[in-house]
């Protein structure tokens, strides 16, 4: 898997689920060749690396041992994990949504990883329990349609998306979209609370959080939900109920295309050709998880924007662990948590490989980014869920 051996680690990903998928035995080999993977000879997955375009070795049982001791050897900061089961896998994502508008939909299909798409119906009858990895697309849990009022009011698409949100809402029992909305999102708490895996990219990272954090209090201007917004409500917002972030402010002007302070995408002063993240080195041995969801073929990431693309260091809680950061600007991409018994992660941006995505841009060739190190770090993600659990090291 490093840059000099794989033509395809995308596709990669999938070589390696479809191997968990058919019960032949994989480990991940962490900081070993840009994160290599080490899946028992099978002339089935050497069929399907040829046919999907993915480079491979074989190597002998004796070849195999040497690395695995050379990878277990004190001194080294690497390790080898076992992979037990592929995850089920849930795309939360509105069932009119094109695969294109989703970079995670988009290299699950290109990596040929099966999953299931559902919505606010599905996770309010609990359907969310039957799958390991929950994604969940770029939503906005405020009730404030993806803040696209001042620009888009007017556009046909925004009008029908509105109305079919909250007739959705009626059909399900709700007076409002926004109560609906942190309704789903309160199931979707519970179930990371209970041991599930979360994932999130762009808007539904710190709307999640927002929707969280002001139960109970009315956020939504009255051109979102009629009526008007709980008098000095920031002062009422509940960080306690957040997953990752704390201390921000919300925007209350509805006509800017910002939820609140958290997002950098307002603030940050970095020309596209300059625009890199870094991923941060954790101990193998010692910090599996980290190091899992940081395997890559290079530490340098290209930037890539969104509604929200970054998030403000200041705001996140200091229980929240940074894997990618852009240092200068004091912003952090990528970014890790626990709650309860399971695990989230929040990705900031749209596309890895599309810097300015827009309403309406063309879709993203994945077959023109085979390598890309951004889409990578998502299907980190896709296998955490696998990985055999090990008790943490005191």
């Amino acid at each position: 898997m490093s840059n000099d051996n794989q033509k395809n680690h995308l596709k990669a990903y999938g070589i390696v689920y479809f191997a968990l998928e058919v019960d032949i035995k994989s480990k991940w080999l962490l900081n070993y060749d840009g994160g290599a993977f080490l899946i028992e000879n099978n002339k089935l997955i050497q069929k399907e690396c040829k046919i999907r375009g993915v480079s491979y070795q074989i190597i002998s049982d004796a070849k195999a041992q040497l690395i695995l001791q050379e990878i277990a050897a004190p001194s080294s900061n690497q390790d080898a994990v076992t992979l037990e089961k592929a995850p089920k896998i849930a795309v939360y994502s509105p069932k009119d949504k094109m695969p294109w508008d989703d970079a995670v939909t988009m290299v699950l299909t290109y990596a040929e990883i099966p999953f299931d798409v559902i919505y606010d119906k599905e996770v309010l009858e609990d359907k969310l329990l039957i799958y390991e990895w929950l994604h969940l697309h770029h939503e906005d849990f405020t009730g404030q349609y993806g803040r696209f009022y001042g620009a888009f009011r007017t556009a046909p698409w925004y009008i029908e998306s509105k109305l079919r949100s909250e007739k959705l809402a009626t059909e399900l029992g709700y007076n409002k979209v926004s109560q609906e909305k942190l309704a789903v999102a309160k199931k979707i708490r519970d179930y990371v609370i209970g041991g599930g895996f979360m994932f999130a990219m762009c808007s539904a990272t710190d709307s999640f959080d927002i929707a969280l954090s002001a139960e109970g209090i009315d956020i939504a201007e009255a051109m979102f939900d009629g009526d008007a917004t709980t008098i000095n409500y920031q002062s009422q917002i509940n960080f306690n109920k957040t997953f990752a972030f704390k201390n921000y402010q919300l925007i209350r002007n509805p006509t800017t295309y910002e939820f609140s302070t958290i997002d950098m995408t307002r603030k940050r002063k970095i020309p596209k050709t300059s625009d890199y993240f870094s991923l941060v080195a954790f101990s193998a041995k010692w910090d599996p998880v980290p190091t899992m969801l940081t395997q890559n073929h290079t530490t340098l990431v290209k930037g890539f924007m969104g509604q929200t693309t970054s998030f403000d260091r200041s705001t996140v809680k200091s229980n929240v662990l940074v894997l990618g950061e852009n240092q200068v600007n004091r912003e952090a991409r990528y970014i890790h948590g626990t709650k309860g018994k399971g695990m989230f992660t929040f990705y900031g941006g749209h596309d890895p490989e599309d810097y300015t995505h827009r309403i309406g841009d063309p879709k993203t060739e994945l077959d023109l980014h085979p390598t890309s190190p951004g889409y990578r770090l998502i299907l980190n993600n896709v296998l955490f869920p696998a990985a055999k659990k090990k008790k943490q090291k005191t």
